[in-house]
């Protein structure tokens, strides 16, 4: 019997081969970016979800706030002052967990990023300074929960 010579057999299956990794490789990969898509998707959506929760408890601390700046002076000592002032503080801690900041104010460069304006007063300077806080705002990393309404002073 003649022997049939295999080295074409062998090429076209190591092509074949060659091929069918190259695809594999190609289909991991596809399926590595979907993955890795689905988790920032996953991760957006958490923190989107977080920062309408945080949005909707901030005017509960607004008004806690609201509430101790108007306390009479005969009653700062008074044991239920104190209580809602340690609410505050642990309203505050628990917001500082979840990754909330308060925007800093007050003397600050006016940055329309963090603040709303409500009014602009004239004055010698060159830059437009935050001169008062009339409601605090929150971002948590660079994305702003709510702007803090201020009135400027340039």
């Amino acid at each position: 019997m003649p022997k049939k010579d295999n080295k074409p057999k062998i090429e076209d299956l190591q092509q074949e081969i060659d091929s069918l990794n190259e695809q594999l490789m190609r289909e991991r990969a596809d399926a590595a970016n979907v993955r890795r898509r689905a988790e920032t998707e996953k991760l957006q959506m958490a923190g989107y979800y977080k920062a309408n929760v945080i949005k909707e408890l901030l005017p509960i601390i607004d008004n806690f706030e609201r509430a101790l700046k108007n306390t009479p002076k005969d009653l700062e000592k008074n044991d239920y002052v104190e209580g809602v002032q340690s609410i505050v503080k642990q309203f505050a801690s628990a917001l500082e967990k979840l990754g909330v900041e308060r925007i800093k104010t007050v003397g600050e460069e006016f940055d329309p990023e963090l603040h709303e304006a409500v009014s602009h007063e004239e004055g010698d300077g060159e830059r437009e300074e935050v001169v008062e806080e009339l409601q605090s705002g929150y971002k948590i990393g660079d994305q702003v929960i709510r702007h803090a309404m201020v009135r400027v002073k340039s």
